[in-house]
């Protein structure tokens, strides 16, 4: 076994042994990690800055020491002097590799940035905000009369727009006065009403504001974090950004992260302080981005999965990672940012966390219910959110059943031999001629499909980096269509195919997209890509088997594909993998980002709050993980689409060959496939 050190790079994944010594940005280059570099290793441009992850990472089963890398030399402390390095930053160029390491590259260190498409989607919604702003004219002081400046706001409050009751911390104290006397006694205040208590005046303005009021609605998820910026008064989305979230380096899945928690002491602290570093830094972007003081922006509502809830709240999550699951709270959490140490926003300002349906279906599930309403609906509808861990719904007027079901990062491009996150290079979507079996392709960042005239040119700046989830899908879904794969998942070899692309891998085979050149890296879907994508297909479909067998249905009405993922999703080709359940494609739509339009219902709607609220205690809750079932749904669904389900909808539009290439079974081992 090698002495070298084995470096493993997140959130590409990408990972190998390296000669102690070799500096952090050179181990990057070899490789293929995107790090970037100006000013070719001297110390100077700081873009290869990376963060070392040190502790146990079961997930990895590498405990990282301390001294894993080497000191801390004099350029860095020279640089760090000059310009600042963020702390637990190294420069990777300096860095040099000493032990087995795990090493965080951050968006800004990237030379293809992630694109997390998580936009806003159109939506009508009811205004009503939580918090709004109220100009108000205040009486002068009267020495017959007296009483305070802020007795004499709440008394304008209550005369001018019926506010009976207000509170006001000591900040906003400190500010009246001033506030008044700049305003001629004439100011505009911040008032937050959540419910039947008491409104809040969070902040105050002299004498007209008109700059308007602004709220974040923030999609906390397990891979990335969206934020999309909101007027308070028309509920316009100003701007809507997006993050990796800084956690990934700790583990790609939830149970990870839990694992690092409860095994390196003060585990928790730091994935709280990663996500909530990362969160303020996004609000800062999307306040400047849409040219939005922070100080105006005085609400966020927030939804995320139990664990990122735990998380994020500084609540140690060991028992989520563990029957029967138990959350601290399933209510909704009202609170100010400063409890939640976000930056950002004013300092005052108040976050509302949307309930949890169960230990395994949050808030971002809750959001979701909020955005579709299932429990509306006339017909049986299944919603499902696909990400790292998938929440299914399925109801209608009759009622709403929730799981959720643990898919892994494979649909998002992890765990795939060449897959990387949705970047600017990444193959995207797959389509294979049914009679020649030649792929072609198009990349993020090029509209072009690759055997069009200048595709070559037009990627020429990226290049072809590898594929994200939605390519992967397409491509494992296309082979199944072209009769390069069989229905147990299996790749045929070239013989078996009439396809010079399938070339052998060790005892199993592969098949080449891309050959790759000088400028990018060969693509391939390997045997083991395969296997990755029935895991996490077919967890889906077995949780979502499971929803309907409590309902006692064979079929859904319609599917709804939720998640910035899911809007990405070729329903024909998820139908052909066996995702989600057999019905007429026509019947099958996105949602886009739903669970992020329900934070934004939220966030303009305090009335939603309270429907959500109470939808969300009469969903039943259905455990995957102690049904007795669950199992055997799963198993059945590995084939490709299903062992037994019969899929007469896809049938009717894609009859799939009746190939196999498992060279023990009769009939393996023929040269050539048999078309349906």
């Amino acid at each position: 076994m090698s002495d070298d050190p084995f470096v493993i790079f997140t959130p590409s994944g990408k990972r190998g042994r390296v000669p102690r010594g070799t500096p952090v940005l050179s181990a990057a280059r070899r490789l293929g990690v995107d790090l970037d570099s100006v000013c070719g290793g001297r110390g100077i441009c700081s873009k290869c800055q990376v963060a070392p992850s040190y502790g146990q990472h079961s997930k990895h089963g590498l405990s990282v020491a301390e001294d894993a890398l080497s000191p801390w030399n004099a350029v860095e402390q020279r640089y760090d002097e000059k310009r600042g390095l963020k702390a637990g930053r190294r420069l990777g160029c300096q860095a040099t590799i000493e032990d087995d390491v795990v090493i965080d590259v951050p968006p800004e260190s990237q030379v293809h940035r992630q694109i997390v498409r998580k936009d806003a989607a159109e939506r009508t919604i009811r205004m009503d905000p939580a918090t709004r702003p109220l100009f108000v004219t205040v009486a002068e002081p009267d020495m017959h009369a007296p009483t305070g400046d802020l007795e004499r706001l709440k008394t304008a409050l209550a005369e001018q727009w019926g506010v009976t009751e207000t509170v006001a911390a000591l900040p906003v104290l400190r500010k009246l006065q001033p506030a008044l006397r700049d305003g001629n006694r004439q100011v505009t205040v911040a008032l937050h009403q959540a419910d039947a208590g008491p409104a809040e005046i969070l902040d105050l303005w002299p004498g007209l504001y008109e700059a308007g009021l602004f709220g974040l609605a923030i999609d906390l998820g397990s891979t990335t974090i969206a934020a999309h910026l909101c007027a308070l008064d028309d509920g316009r989305v100003m701007a809507s950004a997006g993050v990796m979230n800084p956690q990934i380096r700790f583990g790609e899945d939830l149970m990870s992260r839990v694992s690092y928690a409860m095994m390196n002491p003060g585990g928790d602290r730091e994935l709280t302080d990663a996500v909530r570093r990362a969160m303020g830094e996004l609000a800062a972007s999307v306040a400047a981005e849409a040219g939005v003081a922070p100080r105006a922006v005085v609400e966020t509502v927030i939804v995320c999965n139990p664990v990122m809830h735990h998380l994020f709240l500084g609540i140690d999550p060991v028992e989520l990672g563990q029957a029967p699951f138990a959350l601290a709270t399933s209510d909704a959490v009202r609170c100010g940012v400063a409890e939640l140490g976000l930056d950002g926003m004013n300092a005052a300002a108040r976050a509302y966390l949307l309930p949890c349906i169960a230990g395994h279906v949050g808030a971002d599930a809750a959001a979701v219910a909020l955005s579709e309403a299932p429990g509306a609906s006339e017909d049986l509808v299944l919603v499902v959110d696909v990400g790292t861990n998938a929440e299914i719904l399925l109801g209608d007027r009759q009622g709403v059943l929730a799981c959720s079901s643990p898919t892994g990062p494979a649909f998002e491009g992890a765990q795939i031999s060449a897959g990387q996150r949705a970047a600017p290079g990444a193959i995207e979507a797959v389509r294979i001629d049914r009679e020649t079996l030649e792929p072609k392709f198009r990349v993020i960042g090029c509209d072009l499909w690759s055997d069009a005239p200048g595709f070559a040119e037009a990627v020429g700046a990226t290049g072809i980096t590898g594929i994200c989830g939605s390519g992967i899908i397409e491509a494992v879904a296309e082979m199944r269509m072209a009769g390069l794969l069989d229905p147990s998942g299996l790749i045929g070899s070239a013989e078996q195919t009439g396809s010079a692309r399938c070339v052998p891998e060790g005892r199993t085979q592969s098949y080449v997209l891309h050959e790759g050149d000088g400028e990018s890296p060969r693509v391939a879907v390997t045997q083991n890509d395969i296997r990755a994508i029935q895991l996490a297909k077919s967890a889906l479909y077995a949780g979502a088997r499971l929803l309907m067998d409590a309902r006692g249905v064979d079929r859904v009405d319609r599917v709804v594909l939720a998640g910035a993922f899911g809007a990405h999703i070729s329903p024909l080709h998820a139908m052909v993998l066996g995702m989600i359940p057999d019905t007429r494609l026509e019947k099958v739509t996105s949602a886009g980002n739903a669970a992020g339009t329900g934070a934004r219902i939220a966030l303009l709607n305090r009335a939603a709050r309270a429907e959500i609220e109470a939808e969300v205690r009469r969903i039943r809750k259905i455990e995957t993980a102690v049904e007795p079932r669950f199992q055997e749904h799963f198993v059945a669904a590995n084939a490709l689409p299903h062992a037994s389900d019969p899929f007469p909808e896809l049938s009717a539009i894609v009859p799939l060959p009746k190939v196999s290439f498992n060279t023990g079974a009769e009939g393996g081992g023929r040269r050539r496939r048999r078309r349906a």
